[in-house]
């Protein structure tokens, strides 16, 4: 072996040049998304730009991240690969129950008193974009989240035109409220009642269709209720959409200025503060109410049901399930939460348009979905949590405009800071953040089944 280059070194030296070959192919499909950038002047003409410190310091942490990936997180994994899975002792504590026992009161205590936290903190004046922002909204896509979650988690079945059951329950309660005046509380059950039926009118044609002709069917299916919102404009009034939507009260008290305000009946001062707090917690329990009726159902014949189809269809069916009902239940159940939050989303707005339910809506509802673990309600919410509110966050960074120059706007790169994400999980963890799964029949004893003893939702052959 002498004058033989030792491994060491070779190995090095595939590393880095790992690791220049990505910064290099980085570089190359940067340039022209990044390094140029085109301005109009005062006089209305386009000026070519270049942001290279920008676009070196991007290609400079894609080569960077890869090196650490290739030192440092590869041979883990490798380790872990080959790593044979020991048997648990018997008495062991399993400290996964004991946390997911006292987290869940915890999480539900918290979103309970965070306006209150939050107007300690910030005054009735700075609290509203703080409840507002990240709180209403992080909701509501928790709420889109666990809705989906019962097509996609549950029942298996992959839809990416989950936002146009979105749509229908607001424009449904938009229409409905402008043209009748019919009051928040009598169009939020009839919203999602509507989209309840879109819902099985999606379900009947692709009842035979799995997998990607499944999923090709619901992307178009939201495109179609897009396309018709903009072009039916004697109904839905185009691309100016719909505007002066009736604002929800607190059962027929206004949040207004005047006498018979919500102020002004129980003796307070008007602030535009209340208002925010109120649609806070009518969206909490709108959330609260699909998390309860979700477990419920899981824990329902139909719920098994969905969760047979969604391991092996054949065997669903050779077990005399219906499978052509549990699809119709799960695409309406999951349409209906829908409409709830697309009503509550246009009384909160007070203006829509089908801007506001493009596919990019769609693929950050099922994002979340995948990220936190499919048919996990806790893993679901956390992954709302860090996606919305990291988009908010990202809004904040204004000292970053001193790096990179006053024109840079870090909400351009939250997809691309997604990506990354979803590439980070499916290397880290490929079955989402929580990947337990707790039966929902057993035998004497609940147990939850460890992430090392799933494949894919299903539970290794003589693991059992």
């Amino acid at each position: 072996m002498d004058g033989a280059t030792p491994s060491w070194r070779l190995d090095s030296v595939r590393v880095f040049k790992d690791a220049g070959l990505t910064a290099l192919i980085a570089f190359g499909l940067l340039l022209p998304l990044v390094g140029f950038q085109t301005v109009t002047d005062v006089r209305n003409v386009l000026i070519l730009q270049t942001r290279f410190p920008l676009l070196l310091a991007l290609t400079a942490a894609v080569g960077i991240g890869r090196l650490a990936y290739s030192l440092s997180i590869s041979p883990w994994l490798e380790r872990r690969a080959t790593r044979p899975v020991a048997a648990a002792p018997p008495t062991r504590f399993d400290w996964w129950a004991i946390a997911g026992r006292w987290f869940i009161p915890f999480a539900i205590g918290f979103v309970v008193v965070y306006p209150m936290i939050i107007l300690a903190m910030n005054g009735r004046s700075g609290a509203v974009t703080w409840i507002d922002n990240f709180g209403i909204q992080i909701l509501i896509y928790v709420m889109l989240g666990w809705g989906l979650n019962i097509v996609v988690g549950l029942a298996g079945l992959l839809d990416l035109g989950y936002v146009a059951f979105y749509a229908v329950g607001a424009y449904s309660y938009a229409l409905l409220a402008k043209t009748f005046g019919f009051s928040f509380w009598i169009l939020l059950p009839l919203a999602g009642c509507l989209s309840s039926f879109w819902g099985l009118l999606l379900g009947f044609p692709v009842l035979r269709l799995r997998g990607d002709y499944l999923a090709i069917v619901t992307l178009a299916f939201g495109e179609i209720i897009r396309m018709v919102l903009i072009n039916w404009v004697a109904l839905t009034n185009g691309y100016a959409g719909i505007s002066g939507i009736p604002r929800p009260t607190f059962f027929g008290v206004p949040f207004n200025a005047d006498d018979d305000g919500f102020a002004a009946t129980f003796g307070l001062e008007f602030f535009p503060i209340y208002r925010t707090v109120f649609l806070y917690y009518l969206i909490l329990a709108l959330a609260l109410l699909t998390a309860f009726v979700t477990v419920r159902l899981r824990r329902l014949p139909v719920g098994r049901a969905w969760e047979a189809l969604r391991e092996d269809e054949i065997a669903c069916r050779s077990l005399g399930i219906n499978t052509t009902n549990t699809k119709l239940t799960a695409f309406a159940i999951g349409a209906m939460f829908a409409g709830f939050a697309g009503s509550f989303f246009a009384a909160r707005q007070g203006f829509i348009s089908p801007e506001s339910f493009t596919f990019l809506e769609s693929a950050t509802i099922l994002a979340i979905v995948v990220l936190g673990g499919m048919g996990s309600q806790i893993g679901v919410a956390i992954a709302a949590i860090a996606m919305i509110g990291g988009t908010e966050i990202l809004r904040k960074l204004d000292f970053l405009k001193d790096i990179f120059g006053p024109d840079f706007d870090p909400t351009q790169y939250r997809m691309l800071l997604f990506g990354l994400g979803m590439v980070v999980m499916m290397i880290w963890r490929p079955r989402g953040l929580i990947t337990r799964r707790t039966p929902s029949v057993f035998l004497k004893e609940r147990k939850s089944i460890a992430p090392d003893l799933v494949k894919e939702g299903l539970v290794k052959e003589g693991s059992g």
